[in-house]
Order: structure tokens, then C-alpha cells, then sequence
């Protein structure tokens, strides 16, 4: 036994020795590590080999590294962003692909392709993002509205039979090469259309190959089924499939829905202890983003994409009107709908529908009617309630996301949250007001996304995974963007690894595109 010991003692020995003075191509020295599970930090380094991470422990060799002394700061996963709208025609842009927006705010993973708008030809989107490089790494989910529109276009009605297999082989196609699951928009054309019976056929094609289900649901307010019942359809769904299930930016849309939201939570936690794996995202802000049009113009005046002729049709004008204004009031009224960028005339940009009308001297619902018409702008929406919010955020069964888009400095006024979600979380909710810890809030953005996506090298500080990680700064982490001037970067990130590449060094991006198209082996996943 006497020797046993001593050979247990000495391979111990030999280890720490090899952990200790291993050559490491970096070393993150003296942080308070999060490790993304939900554990207490603890104070240790962590060693980086050919972009994974080899060690991490106290005292580990710097001999020959590069050093990040992380003395006062905090080192976590690297954020992944579940649910973005950073998708192909923004990022292959031009100069649009460091996605700097996202990399500034500590994120080194987003989820592209969501409310049902994802391209489904995975293969050729992976490809031309290899050919041009990213800042971030990109995961991308098929997009049910694109997939439905190219079998059957803006139709109002249910697929035929031929019809619903071209989708499902669409479907099929997309995760063989590299989704990670499929997404819905139910709230917009043509998502708006498709029944619970077509989208529990397509997620099960999406289910033999591992992937998740994300969903903007058919009703975030009381427009159609209302709040419960679009919670109740995600459930079924996930229920009937064995999915994992994402609802999509949760909330409470709108006075009518107001409060509600311990109801919501109860029907997610029911289905929950049932057995079905549904879980959520969220953006820290009470206002919302879409566009003009979805927003307020009726579903069925938009069928066919026939809707600016049905916009200037006298026989159909007088219904369409008062839907439009019972929409507009549902959002908190024509002063809490701020235009984000109109192209015709950009007088407009960054003001309401409310004075927008008083500019133009049209009432309000014929000013939107025109704004639509003329260029269809996005907006901006306040219109929901702090309290809901803040209980939603408070589940841990909530991930966060920025809902937002890449964007760069320039004249329209898009959502702050594009630019300061993921260091507005924990410089308000963690540091300042204390509702959740930092614990909570970092595996919110880290293995919590990671495990929805089927991503089993990241979102974890472990030996073995990819050195994707933030360190940030506690003191200095903050959103400094604004509703009125959204464009600016947030700060206190002062060091980002994307594949073990310094991409942010003391607080700088040096224009490095280390990210790469993650292709999802299903496999692995299951």
C-alpha cells in the first residue's frame, strides 16, 4: 500500500511539474475565473496550447508565452450570442464581417439565421464566409420562412403533400451541411401562415439530425392567439417532437399582456418538470425592434406580397386602417415607435411616428401607411414592462441575446442593443441593481448557449476546449450605447480570444478575423 501511495504521489508530482512548466503559447495570469457553469469564481491562470486550453491552475509557466495579467479582472467563456440577426446579407458585405459590434461586448460566438429568415443553403453560406473570414465565429440555423417561401411563396394556406416534402428535403439538406437546427418567425410572413401540424413535421427532420428549434412565436402580445397560447404552440411543439425548444426574445408585448409574466414562466417551468426541453432568450432592454410594416400592418393584408396594393385600396383601406390603429396602440401608441432609418428622407430618422405626423401633416396611421409605401423603415418600440423583464431575467432557464445586427458608425438609429447588450446585463442587472449574480449572468451567455446549440468545445473554461475568452474589467464594463446615439462601443472588455487569437488586446480590436463557420456535427451532438 506504502507503495502504491508513493507511485500515486509521484505521477501527481510529474503532472503538476508538466502542468506548471509546460510551454504554453499563452497564459491568462491572476484572474477570477468563471468557469460558465454557475460555480463560484476561483483565482487561477489558464494556460492556451495551438487555440485550446491546456491548463489551468495556479502558477503555470509564462516561460516563452505571450502573458494577459488578469490582476482585478474577470475571465469567462467567451459570450455566445444565441439569437442575432447578423446574417448573410449584412455580413458578406464589404468591411461588415469583423462584426466589431459583437466582438466589443466580450461576444465570440453568434447564432445567425433566426426568426425564420436563415438561408437554407447552409453549404454555399459556410463556404463564401471560409473565403472571407469573420471577427466572430458564426453558427447558423435554417430559416423556415425562406425554406416556405421558396417551395410556395407568400401564400396564405398549408402545403401540399409534394410541397411539404420538398421542405423537410430542405430541411434535411441544411443539416447535413452544418445547421444547427431550424428557425421560425410565426409572427411574420409566411411563418404567419403555416400551421402547428407543418412545423412539428419539419423540426422532426431537424430532431433526427441533433439540432434545436428557435422561435419567434406566432404572438408576443394579444394580436392572434395571444401570449399564452403562442408559450402553449412552442411547448406542443417540443412536446410532441422531443426537440430542444428556444423561445425567442421573451416577453410581455404591450399593455394588454402586462404582468403576465410569472404566468408565462409557471407554463415554461410545467412543461419543464414534464420532461420537455424548452428554454429561452432575452435582450436587457424594454423596448423591441422590427419592422414597420410587421409590426402594425395586418397578416393577411400582407399574403401574396400584394401589401402596398392592398395599402392603396379604397374597398380594403378602412379595415386596414383600424387594424393599423389598434396595432399602434397595442405597441404603446404612435410616440413609442421611432423610426431607425428612412432612406427618403432622413429628416426622419430617430423620431416617432407621432411627430413624423406633425411634420408631414398626415394623421398618424396615414403617416405609417406612407412611410411604408414610400420605403418600409425599421423602428424601434418601447413597449414593455421593467417588472416583466426583470423576471424573465431572472429564471435560469433564460439565456441572453442581442436580437441585434451588425452595425458600424453611421446615420440611422438602430437598437442599442446591436452594440451594448451582453455589458448592460452585468454592468445594470449584476453590478448596480443586483438582481441576478455574476454567476447567473455569465452562464447565461456561456454554457447555457453553448448546450442549446450542441456546441461541446466552448462555452466552458476546461482543459480540452477551444480558447474562445473574455476578460473584462468589473469597474469599467458598460453599454455606452443610447436610444438617441446607439452607436458607440461598449467598454471594459480588455481582452477577447477567438480560437485562441487575441482579437481585442488592452481594450483595442487589432482588425483580426479569427473566427470561422462552425459546421455542426450532429453526431457528436447527440
Amino acid at each position: 500500500m506504502r507503495r502504491s501511495l508513493l507511485i500515486i504521489l509521484s505521477l501527481a508530482i510529474v503532472l503538476f511539474s508538466q502542468c506548471t512548466t509546460a510551454h504554453f503559447d499563452i497564459v491568462i495570469t491572476n484572474g477570477t475565473v468563471y468557469d460558465g457553469t454557475g460555480n463560484a469564481p476561483v483565482r487561477a491562470d489558464i494556460g492556451i496550447i495551438d487555440g485550446y486550453i491546456s491548463g489551468i491552475g495556479e502558477n503555470l509557466s509564462t516561460r516563452g508565452a505571450t502573458v494577459i495579467d488578469a490582476d482585478k479582472l474577470i475571465v469567462a467563456p467567451g459570450f455566445i450570442d444565441i439569437h442575432t440577426h447578423c446574417d448573410s446579407r449584412i455580413l458578406l458585405k464589404d468591411s461588415m464581417n469583423a462584426v466589431k459590434n459583437f466582438l466589443t461586448q466580450g461576444v465570440t460566438t453568434v447564432v445567425t439565421g433566426n426568426c425564420g429568415g436563415g438561408r437554407y443553403d447552409v453549404g454555399k453560406f459556410f463556404h463564401q464566409l471560409d473565403s472571407i473570414g469573420t471577427g466572430p465565429n458564426i453558427v447558423h440555423l435554417i430559416g423556415h420562412g425562406k425554406i416556405r417561401n421558396k417551395v410556395m411563396g407568400n401564400e396564405n394556406r398549408e402545403p401540399t403533400v409534394a410541397e411539404l416534402a420538398e421542405m423537410k428535403k430542405l430541411v434535411a439538406a441544411g443539416m447535413k451541411d452544418g445547421a444547427a437546427g431550424i428557425s421560425t418567425g410565426l409572427f411574420y410572413t409566411p411563418g404567419v401562415y403555416s400551421s402547428t401540424g407543418e412545423i412539428v413535421e419539419l423540426t422532426r427532420v431537424v430532431k433526427e439530425y441533433g439540432g434545436f428549434y428557435a422561435t419567434h412565436m406566432r404572438d408576443e402580445s394579444n394580436y392572434t392567439i395571444g401570449l399564452e397560447e403562442a408559450v402553449k404552440e412552442a411547448i406542443t411543439i417540443g412536446e410532441q417532437t422531443g426537440i430542444r425548444v428556444e423561445i425567442s426574445h421573451l416577453k410581455a408585448l404591450g399593455k394588454p399582456v402586462w404582468g403576465i409574466s410569472g404566468k408565462i414562466c409557471d407554463l415554461i417551468e410545467e412543461a419543464r418538470n414534464r420532461g420537455v426541453h424548452v428554454y429561452a432568450d432575452q435582450y436587457p432592454y424594454n423596448a423591441s425592434s422590427t419592422g414597420l410594416s410587421s409590426a402594425i400592418v395586418p397578416a393577411w393584408a400582407q399574403a401574396g406580397k400584394q401589401m402596398k396594393q392592398r395599402l392603396t385600396d379604397p374597398q380594403l383601406l378602412p379595415r386596414i386602417k383600424k387594424e393599423m390603429a389598434e396595432n399602434i396602440d397595442r405597441r404603446g401608441g404612435p410616440e413609442s415607435m421611432v423610426i431607425i432609418s428612412y432612406p427618403n428622407d432622413h429628416r426622419f430618422d430617430g423620431k416617432n411616428l407621432s411627430e413624423i405626423s406633425a411634420i408631414i401633416q398626415k394623421p398618424v396611421v396615414e403617416t405609417a401607411i406612407f412611410l411604408i409605401v414610400d420605403g418600409n423603415p425599421g423602428m424601434v418600440s418601447f413597449n414593455m414592462n421593467d417588472s416583466d423583464v426583470v423576471n424573465f431575467m431572472k429564471k435560469d432557464y433564460v439565456m441572453t441575446c442581442s436580437d441585434g445586427s451588425i452595425e458600424v458608425p453611421g446615420n440611422n438609429v438602430p437598437h442599442p442593443r446591436s452594440y451594448g447588450s451582453f455589458p448592460r446585463k452585468i454592468r445594470k442587472y449584476v453590478l448596480d441593481e443586483k438582481i441576478i449574480s455574476m454567476e447567473q449572468a455569465i452562464k447565461a451567455a456561456t454554457s447555457m448557449p453553448a448546450d442549446m446549440t450542441g456546441l461541446k468545445d466552448r462555452g466552458y473554461l476546461e482543459v480540452g476546449k477551444v480558447a474562445d475568452i473574455v476578460v473584462f474589467n468589473p469597474e469599467t464594463i458598460r453599454e455606452t450605447a443610447t436610444f438617441a446615439e446607439p452607436h458607440q462601443y461598449s467598454t471594459g472588455v480588455e481582452y477577447l480570444l477567438v480560437n485562441g487569437d487575441m482579437v481585442i488586446d488592452k481594450g483595442q480590436y487589432n482588425g483580426k478575423l479569427s473566427g470561422k463557420a462552425i459546421r455542426c456535427n450532429h453526431k457528436e451532438f447527440q
